[in-house]
């Protein structure tokens, strides 16, 4: 079924109106453009939403990866077409398994071959009434940009922990490999698009070379449900952050439901990176991990890939296999087979393998002769200077071992880097004593997981092997550390593979393991990987995905910024931006009204250096204070010496400092406390234990208030600090457990106040002395920005079923920014609060310019943090 914003993506390049459905699907032509697209490119489409309803109730998931799971050959007859069929190898292809029979997969990808401009349109038909995939084609020498320049070059480097010291390393940020990158996976959005049911569709995306597409395809579709997956290892901030556009690809990715990651170093490593550049912390709740953004749970999965049973199953099975089988076991009678697969290039650390093999023919001569270290090297997948270096030098290092130990009849090291048949590296691994995966890092890495299937191996191949089929199956595997399936194959030998001693040595353990235990481990390992297969991987994302994508339905969601900035607000339904105009119309036509505001972060940014109240402000609440319908109020966090010296020329403004404890109606009255609290005598016991966090703490310090004692981290690293001030959480609650005190976390800080004191006991305050003068408030305006304020908006909004205010009273309960909140109204900045604030101010002043008659008192509170 085509999307229903077809008619904007696809009328001026086809002419027509779409003719396809899910049984047989029409594609219409798409003008490829060459040359590269703007990152702020399509910024009409940031509204768009999926309102429209859909007609189709099968459930269905668009997978989008660089390549599709396709073969394509060219056809030797006159006609020079092509032949198409599915690669069976490829993952997005084996993962349909685990999605059910009731879901129809689409898939969106490249060709590996490139097709003419002539031929696109008729081999896309093609694709899709076959196989039901959608090709992007690219051009060439964007293609080439984007995945041999950025991808290759920046992106998959730096993920492998390469920092681009030299032109050799990776080489220096091009900003045109990246607007490559973006346009690229802007034509993966439309492609998208064309075949989208936005309400019902997932979209499950794969691996670093989409990291932009969740956000075009928010951006399009707000509601879109949307799952990504990463392939590749995820490093640790400290290298991350070098990357010049670490805050795009990290927003980006937090515009999908869902981020998988294969293990949860990957997973720390990007959450740690939120948390530090973008200030989005994470909580798990209920076994789910998930970063609250803009309103929004982005939920995190970690599970790792497993390998198609059936496939691997049905290869063992193959005549040729088994002949491929006996034709090894023959050649290698009477030898120890040690097997590596890997690709050619510098993480795989195959010369640091051979070192480790030529050291334990060294120290071990009696190993001559007997173990042969059999490494496939699979062609590389990238291109460059530094795949010729490992070519070369694994060539010349497996040339020095067999002039050193070789000898008639025996080849220590037999090197294949040319590309094998599946069925031939299956028959290696079922002739193989050890697999060796020694990697120096690697985002997954099956080749374990096939060897231990394949050591399981089939009665025929028992049969070839001289084995008893009912007998125990053993395997041996020394995997490197750094790998990302290390962590589930528990029976493996872990080895650091830098350290050329230690794999020796593990070479050498692996021969000597008792038969009964080889037997253990495989059958430990063998479990787990039969049951954790690509099956399951893919049927627990989809299952994680449903559940991130639950909430979608019940909130409303719109869009805002620009380019890549772009992120999704959702919140409740009855959550509606404040009108300046309504606003002063329900002002203009009431007698008694009551104002609360917040100061720091309402009527000034939280992180301005300089928080001191500007002349505009001061004269806004002079203006309010004057007219004597109002009765105003600043609520804050700040001590009452500060807010004293502040608001010293705005006499009539009332005033509730550290956050309600002591309050003062006007600067002609004392300071009162709202709740009567004889002794502090707990501050004894507290300070000392904030002092030693603080001491330990590089960048925190203690805030001491009257009533309250404040840690604050603000300035110290944010995970240290974080973890910090949890332990200090915990610490004080435990000695402070028999005190009447509440110890609460906030933005940045850890805070113990006397119990019940919060900006809440203002507004009731306030709210009682009205009623008791008889004159119920008819208009209540509360304004403030962070949780604090949250106990403020719970009172006014209660207030009008308790009596306390006018039964025809209106209440305007309003956050800074669109954000989940108690509020029913939200303004987006300080700057559209005080313009609203100038509104009242000038509807006060033209009020009094028409009338000298008494007014009610009205009642304003102002929250200043």
């Amino acid at each position: 079924m085509v999307s229903r914003s077809y008619s904007n993506l696809l009328d001026l390049t086809s002419g027509g109106s779409p003719n396809f459905s899910r049984g047989g699907k029409k594609l219409s032509r798409v003008a490829t453009v060459a040359g590269v697209l703007s990152e702020l490119d399509d910024e009409s489409r940031s509204n768009g939403g999926s309102d429209a309803p859909s007609s189709i109730s099968q459930e269905r998931m668009i997978i989008v990866g660089n390549q599709l799971p396709i073969r394509a050959h060219r056809r030797d007859d006159e006609n020079g077409g092509w032949n198409f069929s599915w690669d069976e190898d490829s993952l997005l292809r084996q993962l349909k398994d685990g999605l059910g029979e009731d879901v129809e997969v689409v898939y969106v990808g490249c060709l590996k071959e490139e097709i003419d401009p002539s031929e696109q349109e008729d081999v896309a038909q093609t694709l899709l009434e076959t196989f039901k995939c959608v090709p992007a084609f690219i051009p060439p020498e964007l293609f080439s940009k984007f995945y041999h320049g950025f991808c290759k070059q920046h992106l998959w480097p730096l993920f492998h922990y390469m920092l681009p010291l030299s032109p050799d390393l990776g080489g220096r940020f091009d900003r045109s490999l990246w607007q490559a990158y973006v346009s690229v996976n802007k034509i993966f959005a439309d492609k998208v698009m064309e075949v989208i049911t936005p309400d019902d569709d997932f979209v499950w995306v794969h691996d670093y070379h989409l990291m932009v597409l969740p956000t075009f395809l928010r951006k399009r579709f707000n509601r879109v449900k949307l799952g990504f997956f990463l392939h590749s290892p995820f490093p640790s901030s400290e290298i991350y952050r070098t990357l010049p556009v670490r805050n795009e690809l990290l927003r980006a990715l937090l515009n999908a439901d869902l981020i998988g990651f294969h293990t949860f170093d990957y997973a720390r490593h990007f959450l740690s990176c939120c948390s530090r550049m973008l200030g989005v912390s994470y909580q798990s709740k209920r076994g789910y991990i998930g970063l609250e953004y803009y309103g929004r749970t982005v939920s995190i999965k970690i599970l790792p890939v497993g390998i198609h049973m059936g496939q691997l199953r049905s290869v063992l099975d193959l005549p040729e296999t088994e002949s491929k089988v006996a034709q090894l076991w023959e050649k290698f009678r009477g030898q120890t087979v040690l097997l590596g697969v890997d690709d050619m290039d510098i993480f795989k650390g195959i010369s640091l393998k051979l070192l480790a093999f030529e050291q334990l023919l060294t120290h071990h001569p009696d190993k001559r002769g007997k173990v042969v270290l059999v490494q496939i090297a699979n062609p590389a997948r990238g291109r460059g200077k530094d795949v010729q270096e490992v070519q070369l030098e694994t060539h010349t290092t497996v040339t020095r071992i067999n002039h050193d130990f070789g000898k008639p009849g025996y080849e220590p090291v037999v090197l294949i880097d040319t590309s094998l048949h599946f069925y031939e590296r299956i028959a290696y691994y079922v002739i193989a004593e050890c697999c060796l995966v020694t990697a120096v890092r690697d985002g997954m890495n099956l080749i374990p997981y096939e060897y231990i299937v394949c050591r399981q191996g089939t009665d025929k191949l028992d049969e070839i092997l001289g084995l008893n089929s009912s007998s125990p199956k053993k395997s041996m595997l020394v995997v490197s550390e750094f790998v990302g399936c290390s962590p589930s194959l528990s029976g493996a030998i872990r080895v650091n593979p830098w350290n050329i001693d230690a794999v020796s040595e593990a070479m050498d353990s692996a021969l000597g393991v008792p038969e009964p235990e080889k037997q253990m481990r495989h059958d430990k390992h063998y479990k787990y990987v039969s049951s954790h297969d690509v099956a399951y991987w893919a049927h627990s994302f989809l299952l994680d995905l449903e559940r991130a994508c639950r909430e979608h339905v019940r909130t409303r969601c719109w869009g805002i910024g620009f380019g890549l900035g772009f992120r999704v607000i959702a919140l409740d339904p009855s959550f509606r931006k404040l009108s300046v105009e309504h606003i002063v119309s329900a002002y203009k036509r009431t007698k008694n009204r009551a104002i609360l505001l917040d100061y720091d972060g309402t009527m000034t940014v939280q992180s301005a250096s300089d928080i001191n109240p500007n002349s505009e402000g001061i004269e806004i609440l002079k203006k309010l204070c004057r007219d004597p319908k109002n009765v105003v109020f600043v609520v804050s966090g700040k001590n009452k010496e500060i807010l004293t010296r502040w608001f010293t020329s705005c006499e009539n403004l009332g005033i509730g400092a550290e956050h309600g404890y002591f309050v003062r109606p006007n600067l002609g009255e004392e300071w009162e406390t709202c709740v009567d609290i004889q002794d502090f005598y707990w501050k004894q016991i507290a300070e000392p234990v904030m002092q030693l966090y603080t001491e330990t703490t590089d960048g925190s310090f203690i805030e001491t208030k009257e009533s309250a004692l404040v840690w604050n981290y603000q300035l110290a690293d944010p995970d240290f600090g974080s973890c910090q001030a949890k332990e200090l959480l915990d610490h004080l609650e435990s000695v402070l457990a028999n005190e009447p005190v509440s110890v609460k976390s906030g933005q940045h800080i850890v805070e113990v106040k006397p119990q019940g004191v919060n900006k809440g006991l203002v507004a009731e305050r306030i709210l009682t002395k009205m009623r008791q003068k008889e004159a119920l408030p008819d208009f209540v305006l509360c304004i403030g920005d962070d949780r604090s304020d949250e106990d403020m908006f719970e009172v006014i909004m209660t207030a009008k079923a308790d009596g306390s205010l006018s039964p025809v009273a209106e209440v305007f309960a309003c956050t800074v920014g669109q954000k989940p909140s108690k509020a029913k109204y939200y303004l987006d900045d300080t700057s559209e609060i005080l313009r609203m604030f100038q509104g009242l101010a000038d509807a006060s002043d033209q009020s009094a310019a028409k009338t000298v008659s008494f007014s009610p008192q009205r009642v304003v509170v102002i929250d200043k943090v």
